[in-house]
């Protein structure tokens, strides 16, 4: 039971009509307002420690590029016989080892340090060497439909408990992968488990914090996904010339004792809570996370559109709400196919960037380093930025720049440049639409909604593995930067279809979010 504080207390069940207006009567958005809009040591705590969830989200999601990197491999010269020398000879001039003796051949490094060579997967075909990459999207794609949605039901922190458990968990377990399709299956599981991390964690450490600090502390975790890429190539050579597997059993761990932390220290949503009448909690939640000394709230005058606790109280409603809903429908519709274009970049470029004749750790942390003023620009001017123009112009700015990198007449160091350039572009165009999204929809869909468009970034997660293979087979980069430039402009034009979201105030229903739809357009007439 909640203090019995005369300052703060749960509205009265028998109210005859949640819509009544009544004396002094607040809404549910101003009255948590008023108990957590200065944004104190409590709040950073617990916004940073769910935030954290990102560094080990990132971790996983481009551990790949090392593990399943294309190793390289050199001639042998071990005899002076006729046949010898017409082998050593043809080994010389072939672009790839594919066809030739396994005498005239040897990789530069030993083969336990990639699953390409370790199962000799280098002349299987772009599906096979692809798999395990586009098998990690895929288990995200189908982690965020089933796991993802329950957060509206079974709450943010929750699933974000189970999400990261779980994850530590399939992870240490890849460690074990006795072949190709046991490593797939490992990798599917683990992308299982992660596909709700980024959603649970950004919607709980928005929602912990009031109006004017949300844009800032959702760029929290985009700092803490950039530190977990950059971790990523530091690990990876000290790892240098060790087995692949090393990786994940040190990834595997921080997250299994991170996992713990979250269920010790972190509150749920006040928000969730009061939507589903345990309100109780909810104003417990607000007594330890508020700045105040006293909280001046009376939440006998909280006055609400609908009542919340008649939404969402199956797991799946709130995907049904959005689909039955024709402007929900609509607003849904139009950033997941902004998030499939960006996610295609987003999660491409990493891999594809060994292609581009540069070291690969250099490449890989100029490529996360690239993350960091891409959150700082986000996280500085998200309060100032238009979202619908920086999307388009974002979008724009990577498509043309990744074009550029499969030109032919553009040397080594300007393709680098410009894969760069497409890859900040991409980062700053994610930051930008995931805190777009949390402005689109009320809080009773909003993690649904969130999650739908992560699922929609990963979609070209799924499909950026078999571009790059198939770019490598062909020795061509058409397939893979000239595709995803082409992707990103398409899908960046949708930005123009939706609403300008930037000052505007979270609704809870999406009785009260229609209505300010409705207001809105009003003014605009």
């Amino acid at each position: 039971m909640a203090d019995s504080s005369p300052l703060l207390t749960p509205g009265s069940d028998s109210a005859s009509d949640p819509t009544e207006k009544r004396p002094h009567s607040i809404t549910l958005d101003d009255a948590i307002e008023r108990c957590i809009g200065k944004f104190g040591r409590a709040q950073f705590f617990q916004s940073l420690l769910v935030s954290a969830a990102w560094l080990f989200d990132a971790q996983q999601t481009f551990i790949t590029v090392f593990t399943d990197a294309q190793p390289t491999w050199h001639c042998t010269t071990t005899s002076t016989t006729a046949t010898t020398e017409s082998s050593n000879s043809s080994c010389y001039s072939a672009p790839t080892q594919c066809g030739l003796p396994s005498s005239s051949w040897a990789w530069d490094s030993p083969a336990h340090t990639s699953t390409i060579s370790e199962w000799a997967l280098n002349c299987s075909g772009p599906i096979l060497a692809g798999l395990p990459s586009s098998s990690f999207f895929m288990g995200c794609l189908l982690g965020g439909l089933v796991i993802a949605t329950l957060a509206d039901s079974l709450g943010r922190k929750n699933t974000l408990v189970i999400s990261t458990l779980s994850m530590s968990l399939f992870t240490f377990l890849t460690i074990f992968s006795p072949n190709i399709w046991a490593y797939s299956a490992l990798k599917l599981l683990s992308g299982f488990a992660r596909g709700s991390i980024g959603t649970c964690a950004l919607v709980l450490a928005t929602e912990l914090v009031g109006q004017r600090w949300r844009g800032q502390v959702g760029i929290i975790g985009f700092f803490c996904f950039t530190v977990g890429f950059l971790s990523l190539p530091a690990i990876a050579f000290f790892n240098k010339g060790r087995s692949w597997r090393n990786l994940y059993f040190i990834s595997s761990l921080p997250t299994l004792l991170y996992s713990l932390s979250l269920h010790i220290f972190v509150s749920e949503s006040p928000r969730w809570l009061w939507i589903k009448n345990r309100k109780d909690e909810a104003i417990n939640t607000l007594k330890r996370i508020s700045s105040h000394n006293e909280l001046l709230v009376d939440f006998n005058h909280v006055v609400i559109t609908t009542s919340q606790s008649q939404e969402n109280n199956d797991m799946y409603s709130a995907m049904k709400i959005l689909v039955q809903n024709k402007w929900a429908l609509k607003r849904l519709t139009t950033v997941m196919i902004l998030g499939f274009g960006i996610g295609l970049v987003y999660y491409g470029m990493p891999l594809g960037v060994g292609d581009l004749g540069f070291n690969l750790y250099l490449s890989v942390t100029l490529n996360a380093l690239s993350e960091l003023p891409a959150s700082l620009i986000t996280f500085f001017l998200i309060g100032r930025l238009n979202r619908r123009r920086s999307l388009l112009g974002f979008a724009t700015a990577s498509g043309v720049a990744s074009v550029l990198c499969c030109v032919g007449f553009v040397g080594r160091e300007t393709k680098i440049v410009m894969e760069l350039v497409s890859f900040f572009s991409a980062c700053t165009a994610f930051n930008v639409l995931l805190i777009y999204t949390l402005e689109l929809f009320p809080t009773s869909v909003r993690n649904s909604a969130l999650s739908m468009v992560r699922q929609a970034l990963v979609m070209g997660g799924v499909a950026c593995p078999l571009m790059v293979m198939t770019g490598r087979k062909y020795g061509s980069l058409i397939w893979t930067y000239g595709v995803f430039g082409f992707v990103i402009l398409c899908s960046g034009v949708f930005a123009a279809f939706l609403p300008e979201t930037r000052g505007a105030a979270f609704c809870d229903t999406m009785d009260e979010q229609e209505q300010h739809n409705k207001n809105k357009e009003s003014l605009l007439r």
